[in-house]
């Protein structure tokens, strides 16, 4: 099988970067002042606190990545990239370095719309490298026609935007679908509270919650490959015990409440 790579990120808004491109001296003000008044100039713009994509600062990338090795086993992993003390830079780095190792099907939901451009406003600020990623088919020709830029190629599956066939008003939630596939869902969390969670210096609580986003984006992804017949039923029902058997093996608190939601 060809190496599949889920991600999902976890953002905060980027308080620094708006004193910075409005001119305003970060250090003299409070920062929890200087975060009120971001959040005000945004709903007063735009009656909404959501900050412009590249002012969401990145704290957690989390993915699932299934793949077979050389000798034939079959491998499911989710983890969360870096550590809980890891800057947005290397967690952003270590993203783009696995699929400069692996060029894997990258997989999403949203991540057209929202993932991926924070991803490359972030990196860019940041100066990541990521030559494999943004191949336009200098480097690799299969890539010219097949790139992860392209909204309607496959390299990158944005799983939302193609069952919605890339209308916005046929959108529909990450935790709606995989409730009504019979998946557990978003557990103890959502985005709208990361920024709470961060405050409270809950990192794991906002990385474990990531991760179970990322599972469930790769459960609805299996899902869609048997509707479209690249899984058959035998080899649907393989990588579903397979996902759960991974989950099984990971005794923590978050995938305990994972596998009790999972009938």
């Amino acid at each position: 099988m060809h190496p599949t790579l889920v991600f999902d990120i976890e953002t905060i808004p980027d308080i620094a970067g708006f004193a910075a491109v409005n001119g305003i001296d970060a250090q003299a003000l409070p920062a929890g002042e200087l975060a009120e008044m971001a959040l005000l100039a945004r709903r007063q713009k735009t009656g909404s606190d959501f900050m412009p994509l590249h002012l969401h600062r990145i704290v957690a990338i989390s993915c699932v990545l299934r793949h077979t090795d050389k000798s034939g086993g079959d491998h499911l992993k989710v983890w969360s990239l870096g550590e809980r003390d890891s800057g947005e830079a290397e967690l952003i780095q270590r993203f783009y370095d696995g699929i400069e190792r692996y060029t894997p099907q990258l997989v999403s939901w949203n991540g057209g719309g929202f993932d991926l451009p924070v991803l490359h406003y972030r990196g860019l600020i940041h100066g990541v490298a990521a030559p494999r990623y943004w191949d336009w088919g200098d480097d690799d020709k299969e890539f010219k026609w097949n790139s992860y830029l392209g909204r309607y190629h496959t390299r990158h599956l944005d799983l939302m935007d193609v069952l919605a066939m890339y209308q916005p008003r046929a959108n529909a939630p990450l935790d709606d679908m995989a409730r009504l596939c019979g998946f557990p869902g978003k557990l103890g969390m959502d985005g709208s509270k990361v920024m709470e969670a961060f405050q409270a210096g809950e990192i794991d609580a906002i990385r474990n919650y990531c991760e179970t986003d990322v599972m469930n984006t790769w459960l609805v992804y299996l899902r869609f490959q048997k509707m479209r017949g690249t899984l058959a039923e035998a080899a649907y029902a393989r990588e579903i015990a397979l996902a759960r058997h991974t989950v099984e093996s990971t005794p923590l608190p978050h995938w305990q409440a994972f596998l009790a939601a999972w009938p």
